[in-house]
């Protein structure tokens, strides 16, 4: 038996582990350094970063400063002034109260604090090496808080090796101050990113004027005010009326008491209220913030403050639910803009190929895992093909079964070099919020080989020209928004490939709900019977449903 010697661990390897749970990746630094702004009452916020973050992290602001006398404190860990006694946890009002933000940073990167308090006459600029202040000096400066960040985790380069690439990095970071730009519309935030203007606000307290910022005036001007004041709870904000939603859950955002979490409980009570309002996979868009009493709420359950703990979830989850239905009280029930089928129109030409012309459902022969002969005897509830077999019925359904036949399409196309492209008779406007455009930044040439042809258009402002000819028909806007969510966790080349595959042949195909003539249906199933994996979608979902000749007689009594 091994005998395990307990020891305590030195200071730079405590430091170590210690921003490992804080500092997980650039984006954490600028969450932290921004709250520390907030905090010190900052109407005015600067973000720069440079290499995704890694090369330069510089947050300024025009808050109450740290008096020269106590810099060297700001370093020192589990020192802070935010809370003074064990009474303070059950009614923290702070953003940060911790004190492990500046010496976990400092801990893993080379760092710079220049800040003057309101009451000093001269401000100070400290020099930190491993978590050690190197130099220390007076210079003049306007008061505030200016805190450099260089050369991220080169004292924790294990942590590198797990970062994404500098959009997807980048991509974190615009998420990031563009939620915070949301919580606090009074405050004037300016993210520049690789030295480009990526988000400015105006500070003018108007929620609707920061969403229009962030997710583009259309957005902001259609959102509907979510208003209600209860005896315990405040929830206030604005979400989307149904026929903007969205197919992922990214435009989600929820404050508590100002501070930005990531609550299943919000999200469902929100979801819950759109209720027969969406399809199935839509998801709204919202903003909503709550105010509740700092002692029904527990802030301290997570090593980045990132979600929080209700005393009464289920109260809270009814007053959101609540007040976001009567939002939406009156909205129209959101329908599908699924086009005829087989899809097409509304473009200036036909779609052209780098090295021929297809029709819709002509698909190159691969391999593939047999089928029976099938019939086909009709539609039902205009969603699934119904089939005879030599060994009974078949029930298909049309959406997954288009999907394997676009899927194995478009990547049989991409391999060979001759991607269907369609030109579009009026270029889309596409609006992008900060982390949108990150990703569309690093990803637009990897996009452009499945058919995209995609121009800047003005800030945050792009013009879609071209989309894949499997998508003909879509919502342009919408499915390139889906990919670029899709995207944005910065996957390697093959399961990215996979990927957008996987969403282009969702957005192209068949919908449930749609009439499909006998000659469609015919097309499908032999389509179908030419893929590789005729029965399951490219998500793993069964195509089809097989009920034996033999189970038949058994369920009718035919028999035993």
């Amino acid at each position: 038996m091994t005998v395990m010697t307990i020891r305590v661990l030195d200071r730079e390897l405590v430091s170590k582990i210690a921003a490992g749970e804080v500092i997980e990746r650039p984006a954490s630094v600028v969450k932290e350094l921004i709250e520390n702004s907030l905090d010190a009452g900052a109407t005015r916020i600067e973000v720069e970063a440079r290499g995704g973050g890694v090369e330069l992290i510089k947050v300024s602001d025009d808050g109450a400063g740290i008096p020269g006398s106590e810099v060297d404190l700001a370093f020192r860990r589990h020192a802070t002034s935010k809370i003074g006694g064990v009474g303070d946890l059950e009614k923290i009002g702070s953003l940060g109260f911790r004190g492990e933000a500046l010496p976990s940073i400092a801990a893993v990167a080379e760092m710079e604090l220049f800040t003057q308090a309101h009451s000093d006459t001269a401000g100070t600029c400290a020099s930190l090496a491993k978590g050690e202040i190197v130099r220390c000096e007076s210079r003049a400066r306007a008061p505030g808080t200016t805190v450099t960040v260089r050369r991220l985790f080169r004292y924790f380069p294990a942590r590198l090796k797990f970062l994404k690439s500098v959009g997807t990095e980048n991509g974190h970071i615009a998420h990031l101050v563009s939620q915070y730009a949301l919580a606090f519309p009074g405050v004037r935030f300016t993210l520049v990113l690789d030295k480009r203007v990526s988000l400015r606000t105006t500070g003018s307290g108007s929620l609707r004027d920061v969403v229009g910022e962030v997710y583009g005036p259309e957005m902001a001007q259609a959102m509907l005010e979510v208003a209600q004041k209860g005896d315990m709870y405040k929830v206030e904000g604005l979400v989307s009326p149904p026929s903007l939603a969205r197919s992922g859950r990214n435009h989600l955002s929820f404050f508590v008491n100002r501070r930005w979490v990531r609550s299943p409980l919000l999200a469902r009570a929100t979801e819950e209220a759109y209720r027969g309002l969406l399809m199935e996979g839509r998801h709204p868009v919202a903003v909503i913030s709550i105010s509740i009493p700092p002692h029904e709420l527990d802030v301290n359950i997570h090593p980045a403050k990132a979600q929080v703990k209700f005393s009464h979830e289920q109260a809270v989850f009814g007053s959101v639910r609540k007040a976001v239905e009567e939002a939406l009280a009156g909205t129209p029930v959101a329908r599908s803009r699924a086009a005829p089928f087989p899809v097409g129109g509304g473009h200036s030409h036909s779609p052209r190929m780098i090295t021929d012309t297809a029709p819709v459902f002509d698909v190159a022969r691969l391999p593939t895992m047999e089928l029976p002969l099938l019939r086909v005897v009709g539609q039902l509830g205009n969603t699934y093909i119904i089939a005879e077999g030599p060994d009974g019925l078949y029930l298909i359904d049309q959406h997954a079964a288009h999907e394997r036949v676009l899927y194995d399409r478009i990547l049989a196309q991409r391999s060979q070099n001759a991607v269907e492209v369609q030109g579009l008779l009026q270029p889309v406007t596409l609006e992008l919020s900060p982390r949108e455009e990150e990703t569309l930044r690093s990803g637009r040439e990897f996009l452009a080989t499945f058919g995209f042809d995609i121009e800047p258009f003005g800030d945050r402002s792009y013009l879609i020209r071209a989309v894949p000819a499997v998508t003909v028909g879509s919502d342009a806007v919408e499915t390139l928004s889906a990919l670029l969510e899709d995207l944005s966790g910065g996957k390697d080349a093959g399961p990215r490939q996979e990927k957008v595959a996987q969403s282009l042949s969702c957005h192209g195909a068949v919908k449930s709900g749609q009439q499909l003539s006998s000659e469609e249906m015919r097309g499908l199933i032999k389509q179908l019977e030419e893929t590789k994996q005729p029965r399951t979608c490219p998500h793993g979902r069964p195509t089809m449903i097989h009920l034996s000749s033999r189970q038949l007689e058994k369920d009718f009594g035919r028999i035993t």
